[in-house]
């Protein structure tokens, strides 16, 4: 589905089948996300193109089975390795609640959608987007809701594919900025729980070079101001930036250079990948009670 900003400059599609998925935002003549030419026929990965949403589980489980409140839950889902990854609701269809000139909502519940996800899970649960096509770019607000009796614990995140270059023609001199200052070290793709400064000799808040990252990397200290973390990419051939913020929901940053090097994904989650193994600590697993919510919103815009 297509949406379009009321000046026409921005036209942003959706793919609502392939888990309500922003895979396009086109300001004027740039495109600014990514993805594979075989994604909405299905046969490339749901979370290699576009915007995949990832709840309850943004990145990996340690391992399939998920124990919460003395009940084991398995869940199906398998990175390669024997983790589950990414959650439940970014390869499945999405319903449309409303659609008109230049904004679309969907929404996922469990209960309605795929009920067979309820023995997954400790708790149904309800997720919500809105997406509004700005002059500039893209708006997205998210909602998640307990629509359940049970605690719903659960993590969000996004996981954006910026294109590269943006109207230039040379990828790797595209500079790259976020507001970070902390790594997790990972061990098989999951959070140690250890926390590090981020060495000096990697100033992403003054902005690196995309020809040196090479990232599969989790990182937090993000510096919120005045409620928002602000992110970018800059192409001195064409002198445009990409403007990327998002709200203090988001207090995890997790930065991924794909192989193919035609995109960089920088990832607000709101739980640290594999932070559900985790007895205690500031790892960001949010639990609702029944009929509790959180918000989340982020946008895109081209500069």
């Amino acid at each position: 589905m297509k949406i379009q900003s009321e000046c026409g400059a921005t036209t942003a599609r959706i793919s609502v089948e392939n888990g309500f998925n922003l895979f396009s935002i086109m300001v004027d003549t740039i495109e600014l996300l990514w993805h594979d030419e075989r994604f909405l026929s299905g046969e490339a990965s749901a979370s290699g193109s576009g915007t995949p949403i990832l709840f309850p589980i943004p990145g990996r489980l340690n391992g399939q089975i998920y124990n919460y409140a003395g009940r084991e839950y398995r869940i199906d889902s398998d990175d390669g390795n024997g983790n589950a990854i990414h959650g439940f609701v970014l390869n499945r269809p999405w319903r449309v609640l409303e659609q008109n000139g230049n904004t679309i909502i969907g929404e996922f519940q469990a209960s309605v959608d795929d009920p067979e996800l309820l023995s997954q899970w400790p708790s149904d649960f309800t997720i919500r987007c809105r997406y509004t096509a700005v002059a500039d770019g893209v708006e997205a607000y998210y909602e998640i809701e307990n629509p359940g009796q049970d605690d719903l614990p659960c993590g969000l995140g996004t996981h954006a594919y910026f294109r590269m270059p943006l109207g230039g023609n040379a990828a790797e001199e595209c500079v790259v900025t976020c507001p970070i200052s902390e790594h997790w070290p990972l061990e098989n793709m999951l959070a140690t729980g250890e926390v590090n400064p981020i060495d000096e000799t990697q100033p992403f808040d003054s902005g690196i070079t995309f020809g040196s990252l090479f990232l599969d990397d989790v990182f937090s200290g993000i510096s919120f101001e005045s409620g928002r973390a602000t992110a970018g990419i800059f192409d001195p051939q064409s002198s445009k930036r990409l403007v990327y913020t998002w709200d203090e929901a988001c207090e995890f940053c997790v930065m991924y250079t794909p192989p193919h090097r035609q995109a960089i994904c920088m990832e607000p989650y709101t739980l640290v990948p594999g932070g559900l193994a985790f007895d205690s600590g500031d790892h960001g697993l949010i639990v609702l009670k029944a009929g509790e919510s959180f918000t989340h919103n982020m946008e895109i815009r081209l500069q």
